[in-house]
C-alpha cells in the first residue's frame, strides 16, 4: 500500500505552535498561536508540493462523509486520507502524530489552513486519544463559555456578537477539553472565525476582510486581531447547548438545566469527527462523554434567531456565568 506520511526532514525549517491542547511542528506557517508551553503530545505537519501518492486514487475506496463536503479513505494500517475538492488533500498516520498535506492550486492558503487545522486535525486528535467537540467558545472574565450546536445553529454568529462586546474568542468550531489537574480546561484554537459576509460586517466592522471558506459556501474566514482572541487554556465556566430555531417559542430568551441524559446526548451529538468508527474509538468516546455528563451541568440556551435578540442573549449568558462562578466559590 502507499506510504502516506513521513517525519519532517531534520534540515527543514520548522514552525512551532500550540493549539487544541497539543504542540504542532510544521514546515510551513499555520494560523495558530505560537508555542509557549508544550502540549499533551506533538503533531508534525509536512507540506507537499505534489500529490501525496498517486496510488491512493487506485488503491482506496472513498467514502463521502454525509455531514461534510470532504471524502475519506481508510487503510488497513490505520492511516487515513482526507480530501476536499477544490481545497486540498491530507493524510494522517495511524497514531495521529504525522500529517502530510497538499494544497490544490485553486485553493487559498487561508481556506486550506483552516481546513487543515479543523477537519483534518480532528483525525489526528482522535487517533491520539482525544475527543474533540463541535463547539465554539469565548472568554468571559477568565472562564470559558462553551456553545454546542450543529452546523447552522448560529455558534459563530453568537461568538461574533461577544467579540463586538469585547469578549475574546477562544476557539471556533473545533474544541478540545482536557483535565490535566483539578480543573477541566478548554483549549484555544485558530485565531479565525468563520462568518457570512453580512454578519462579519455587522459585528466586526464594514472594513473587515476575509478569504472564501471553500467552494461550497458563501462563508468567509476572518483573521482576528491579537486583542480579539484568547491564547490561554481556560477553566470551563459554563456550557450551553443551543436550541434549534424550531424549538424556540416567540421572542423568549431563556436557559434551562438539562438532565444528565439530555447532557449526555447533547455532548455525544456534538462530537466533531463522526468518521472514525473503530470499536475502540467508539468505546472511548462513550466513556469520555459519560464522564463529562456525570460531572458537568449543561444548559439549553433558547433564543429567536434574530439580531435584535442577541443583546439579551449576551446579557443572560454573562449573568449566568457570573452566578456559576459565585456558586463554585461558595462550594469550594
Amino acid at each position: 500500500m502507499p506510504k502516506l506520511y513521513s517525519p519532517l526532514p531534520l534540515a527543514t525549517a520548522v514552525y512551532r505552535y500550540a493549539a487544541y491542547g497539543v504542540s504542532i511542528r510544521s514546515d510551513a506557517p499555520l494560523p495558530l498561536p505560537p508555542l509557549a508551553t508544550s502540549g499533551v503530545f506533538e503533531i508534525e505537519v509536512h507540506n507537499n508540493n505534489g500529490p501525496i501518492d498517486p496510488r491512493i486514487q487506485v488503491e482506496s475506496g472513498f467514502e463521502q462523509n454525509p455531514s461534510t463536503a470532504f471524502d475519506v479513505a481508510s487503510f488497513p494500517d490505520g492511516s487515513s486520507y482526507v480530501r476536499m475538492p477544490g481545497v486540498g488533500e491530507i493524510s494522517v498516520s495511524p497514531d495521529g502524530r504525522f500529517l502530510d498535506c497538499r494544497r490544490y492550486a485553486e485553493s487559498t492558503s487561508e481556506s486550506f489552513n483552516v481546513y487543515l487545522v479543523t477537519q483534518a486535525l480532528s483525525f489526528a486528535l482522535v487517533k491520539c486519544g482525544l475527543e474533540p467537540l463541535h463547539a465554539t467558545a469565548v472568554a468571559i472574565d477568565g472562564k470559558a463559555a462553551l456553545f454546542l450546536g450543529d452546523c447552522g445553529f448560529g455558534k459563530s454568529t453568537l461568538a461574533a456578537a461577544f467579540l463586538q462586546a469585547g469578549y475574546p474568542l477562544l476557539t471556533d468550531d473545533l474544541l478540545v477539553l482536557h483535565k490535566p489537574h483539578a480543573a477541566l480546561l478548554a483549549y484555544p484554537g485558530s485565531p479565525r472565525i468563520k462568518l457570512f459576509p453580512q454578519m462579519a460586517s455587522k459585528f466586526l466592522g464594514e472594513s473587515v476582510t476575509g478569504a472564501p471558506m471553500n467552494p461550497y459556501t458563501h462563508k468567509m474566514i476572518v483573521p482576528l486581531k491579537e486583542w480579539q482572541v484568547c491564547t490561554d487554556a481556560l477553566p470551563v465556566g459554563a456550557i450551553y447547548a443551543l436550541a434549534r430555531a424550531s424549538e424556540v417559542r416567540g421572542a423568549e430568551v431563556g436557559l434551562s438545566v438539562m438532565s444528565q441524559r439530555e447532557t449526555f446526548l447533547a455532548l455525544l451529538a456534538s462530537t466533531f469527527n463522526r468518521t472514525l468508527l473503530e470499536p475502540a474509538r467508539l468505546r472511548r468516546q462513550f466513556e469520555a462523554t459519560q464522564g463529562l455528563a456525570n460531572t458537568l451541568r449543561v444548559k439549553k440556551l433558547s433564543y429567536p434567531r434574530s439580531l435584535d435578540s442577541l443583546p439579551a442573549v449576551l446579557e443572560l449568558v454573562v449573568s449566568d456565568l457570573c452566578a456559576e462562578k459565585s456558586e463554585a466559590a461558595c462550594s469550594a
